[in-house]
Parts: structure tokens; C-alpha cells; sequence
């Protein structure tokens, strides 16, 4: 059970911790319900905008919600949406609603900046700031549902940062989705580049945190072979390629889940007919996905989105030798798509 401060944040507190908050602070149990509510249901974002609790008692708590402040809206052509937040430490994070007909998909940021250094990636040009706190990532998808005014369905820890580098915060901000939004873990993926032994780590963590480990796991690859994958990627010197695809083949005998391989496809680069044959040879046979995305061009970098006919043959290959693929419809384009690219524009902190 967390423990709550003098001055706690609610959004961080479990529902055993914000009781004791306030049975300590004179009031009786079931003001907790009722300040939860007031927080999930009707997403305030200030105690005393809670009007059933005690007025006087509001005015005198120093307690803080724990919500960001919107500093941007873009919203493209598509519908897709994407937030600049502004965090209690002048920190800025971005996360992005992708609305269909019948979903609403939150792609959460778990770090400020990213300290893996993805060549393709905007993110990791600035370096990491820090963590967020797991309440920092419950308020994206809080605030997420304030602007579009519809109800998350699915959250994808696939924004800013590298979550397994914040393990114990994701799995923490899932639980609370699950506990507090009433969303299933399999509505859930949680993306990683792959840190050597965190693998094991999510599947232990997320057994006692959760109970079970039933979110999709996505495996970001972008190459087939590890020499080009390093280039693509500098951190994959410490993790071979070999040594990841074993690990995630223990991470599927542990919890039964399939795991999603994520491909960006860079024009001329790793979008070859020959790549997408050495892609299939190395997972064929393994209870996977392959995920194919056309690249989100940044300024920083001369990558180019490969033609339509490269993603169809890269795709048609992989399907001839039995590999389960799909491609991710590319959303945002006319809106920096990229993740990172809006707040490098505004500039990292307030």
C-alpha cells in the first residue's frame, strides 16, 4: 500500500492510501469514495472543485489532484490528436489520442525525453530529463478524454521515453487504469527497444503488481540483423539481437501473450525484399506479430517514408512465409507526427 505525505497527490494515492489520508485528516471513510470519483468519473482538477465535500474542510487541505496543464492542442486532418502537457515542474510531455469509430487509443509518454538515442526518433534527440511518476501517466489519459470528450479505450505506452527503464511506474499506471478507468490490461501494449534483463523483470513485476501479465508486450525491431539494427538504433550494441529474440521467446513460455515485433520501414534502408526475408527466417515460428509503420519524417534526420509498392512487397514476403503482419495506417501526418516533434518546437520546459 502506498503511503500518503502530509500533502499528498491524489492521483497517486491507491484507494487503502487516500482513505487513510482522510480518515487522518479528520474526515470519515467514505469521503475517499467520493473524492475518487469526483477525480476519475468527473476528472476534476482541484479538490475544491469536489462541491460535496465539506466546504471549509476543502479550503484548508494543501492536497493537490496531480493534473498537467494543456499548453497545446493540435488536432490533423484525421482526427488524431496531440497534447503538449506541461507538468507540476515546468516539464513538458506529449501524448496523443488516435480516435476511430469504435476506439479511442492514448499513446502515453513514461519518460521526459528518451536516453536511447533512436536515430529515427525526435524524442531521443534532446537526451532524458527524468521519469514521470505513474500519476503523470493516469493524467494523460485523463486529460486526453477532457479534450476529446469521449471515453479511452485502449492506451499504448508507445509516446516519449522507454518504458521499461520506468517499469514499476507503467505497471503502476496500468493497475490504476484497470482499478480506476475500468479498462482491461488487454487493451493495453507497452513498447520497448529492449534493455538486457528487463524482460524478465515486467513479467516478475507485473505478476505481483497486477497479478497476471495479460498486456501486449511490442517489441520495437526496425532491422533484421543486428549490424543494422545498431546503426539505427546505438543501445543495441549492449542487447544482441540473437540474445533479445531468445528473451522474448521465455517472455511467451512465461506468460502464454504473443508478442508484437514493431518494423519501421525507412525508404532504401531496411525496406528491401531481402530484409523482410531475413526478418521472416529469424521469427517464423514464433507466437508474433510483425507490425509494419512508414516512417514520420524529423528535421534532424535525411530518412525517407518508403513508396507504397515497398510496403506492400515488404509485407507480401513476410505473409509467403507464414509471419502474422499488418501495417499501421500512418495518422497525424499534416501535424508533426512524430513523437517528440511538438515539444522540441515549443522548447523542452516552460
Amino acid at each position: 500500500m502506498e503511503v500518503a505525505s502530509a500533502a499528498p497527490i491524489l492521483l497517486s494515492l491507491d484507494p487503502e492510501a487516500l482513505q487513510s489520508w482522510v480518515l487522518a485528516s479528520g474526515q470519515p471513510a467514505y469521503r475517499a469514495t467520493q473524492i475518487r470519483e469526483w477525480i476519475y468519473a468527473k476528472g476534476v482538477r482541484d479538490l475544491e472543485a469536489v462541491t460535496v465535500l465539506p466546504k471549509g474542510w476543502r479550503k484548508a487541505q494543501t492536497a493537490t489532484v496531480g493534473r498537467s496543464r494543456l499548453v497545446e492542442k493540435r488536432v490533423a486532418a484525421d482526427g488524431t490528436t496531440k497534447l503538449l502537457l506541461a507538468l507540476a515542474d515546468g516539464e513538458r510531455i506529449e501524448t496523443v489520442g488516435i480516435p476511430t469509430a469504435r476506439r479511442l487509443t492514448v499513446c502515453v509518454s513514461s519518460q521526459v525525453g528518451c536516453p536511447m538515442g533512436c536515430r529515427f526518433c525526435a524524442t531521443g534527440k534532446d537526451g532524458l530529463r527524468r521519469s514521470l511518476q505513474h500519476h503523470e501517466m493516469v493524467d494523460q489519459v485523463l486529460s486526453m478524454r477532457d479534450v476529446l470528450q469521449r471515453t479511452p479505450t485502449h492506451v499504448v505506452f508507445m509516446g516519449m521515453g522507454e518504458p521499461l527503464l520506468n517499469t514499476d511506474a507503467v505497471l503502476r499506471s496500468i493497475m490504476s487504469f484497470c482499478r480506476d478507468l475500468g479498462m482491461g490490461q488487454r487493451r493495453m501494449t507497452v513498447s520497448t527497444v529492449g534493455i538486457p534483463g528487463q524482460l524478465q523483470h515486467l513479467n516478475r513485476r507485473a505478476n505481483q503488481l497486477l497479478g497476471r501479465c495479460q498486456f501486449t508486450l511490442a517489441v520495437s525491431l526496425h532491422a533484421p540483423n543486428q549490424q543494422l539494427r545498431e546503426t539505427l538504433i546505438p543501445t543495441a550494441r549492449t542487447y544482441p539481437l540473437a540474445r533479445l529474440l531468445q528473451d522474448c521467446q521465455d517472455y511467451v513460455a512465461r506468460t502464454g501473450r504473443r508478442v508484437s515485433f514493431e518494423y519501421i520501414l525507412l525508404a532504401g534502408i531496411n525496406d528491401r525484399a531481402c530484409h523482410a526475408e531475413e526478418l521472416a527466417d529469424r521469427i517464423r515460428g514464433f507466437p508474433s506479430h510483425v507490425n509494419l509503420m512508414a516512417y514520420n519524417p524529423i528535421a534532424e534526420e535525411t530518412f525517407q517514408r518508403p513508396t507504397g509498392h515497398s510496403i506492400n512487397r515488404f509485407r507480401h514476403v513476410l505473409e509467403q512465409r507464414g509471419v502474422a503482419v499488418s501495417v499501421r495506417a500512418s495518422r497525424g501526418l499534416d501535424h508533426d507526427a512524430a513523437c517528440g516533434q511538438l515539444r522540441r518546437r515549443s522548447g523542452a520546459a516552460a
